[in-house]
């Protein structure tokens, strides 16, 4: 019960969001270009700005990638097995590959291990973001009629405000350029209140999404990598890498997150089986209610 009530706070913030949708019908694209484009770059700019700069993000960076290649190359086994067409291979691959680690994974390690765990949470959101920006849209793209753009896939990345946020936040803290404390107190602000809405917009996003036609043996087959391949690789990877306890602790917490929000606008956008997208993360955010208090419990939470 004690576990479960660490991601309470954040399913009742899910819940408020979901709530608001069904009977207020938010702009949901509108608030999530303003958390996008304002509010998530701020955070990434405070928590590279203010997270001492050390070994451990050569390490963390390449635990994503080690993580990310080796879901990919389990996901494309998988599709081949199923004898998956191009458009349901690369719906597999968002659901599986991409954990909600931003709106979900955050928040959960903030309540979980505190300042300290929220901070390396950030990190790994921010490269997960870049990875959804980049090889995201190229696995979208491929499975649409559209030729896929790797040029423009990387253009898009570089424009992605909450990279340059970290970037900004990096680059003032190895130069040592002080930010006046009435600077901060703003950035404090903007910073604290974007996870809140964050999670509120997956509630929203949870709201709308519909079951429709889905190929329930792809969707489970995707819900498994995400919810129980995705921490023990993670695990695996994180057995030879020097890393402190708490970091391992909240990596693995973030590979066990269900499938990432945004896909399911990838998805659309591209239409690259949407609606068997946007029920994959509707099931594996259901599931993680049990799933994510069993990894704290293995974690020692």
């Amino acid at each position: 019960m004690d576990l479960f009530l660490v991601i309470l706070p954040v399913l009742l913030v899910f819940l408020t969001g979901f709530i608001g949708q069904r009977i207020l019908h938010f702009n949901i694209k509108n608030i999530s270009t303003l958390t996008l484009y304002v509010m998530s770059p701020v955070l990434a700019f405070r928590t590279f700005y203010m997270t001492p700069i050390n070994i451990d993000y050569m390490y963390i960076f390449s635990f994503a990638i080690l993580l990310c290649v080796l879901l990919f190359i389990v996901t494309f086994l998988v599709t081949r097995l199923l004898h998956s067409d191009r458009s349901e291979t690369s719906a597999v691959m968002l659901g599986a590959v991409f954990m909600n680690s931003g709106n979900y994974g955050a928040p959960v390690a903030l309540f979980a291990f505190g300042d300290e765990g929220f901070h390396i949470a950030v990190i790994i959101m921010v490269i997960h973001s870049l990875f959804m920006n980049t090889l995201g849209i190229f696995i979208a793209s491929v499975g649409s009629d559209d030729s896929p753009s790797l040029s423009a896939s990387f253009k898009k990345a570089l424009k992605m405000p909450v990279l340059w946020g970290a970037v900004i936040g990096l680059v003032l803290q190895l130069i040592h350029v002080p930010v006046h404390q009435s600077v901060m107190n703003a950035v404090d602000l903007i910073a604290d209140a974007s996870i809140p809405v964050v999670m509120l917009i997956l509630g929203m996003q949870l709201a709308v999404i519909s079951r429709k036609r889905v190929n329930y043996v792809a969707m489970s087959a995707t819900t498994i990598i995400r919810i129980i391949a995705s921490p023990l690789i993670a695990a695996a990877i994180l057995y030879f890498m020097p890393l402190p306890p708490l970091v391992k602790s909240v990596l693995i917490l973030q590979a066990a997150m269900p499938a990432a929000a945004n896909t399911t606008m990838l998805a659309l956008q591209f239409n690259t089986k949407p609606d068997l997208v946007s029920f994959t993360t509707l099931v594996t955010t259901l599931l993680s209610i049990i799933s994510i208090p069993i990894v704290l419990f293995f974690l020692g939470v």
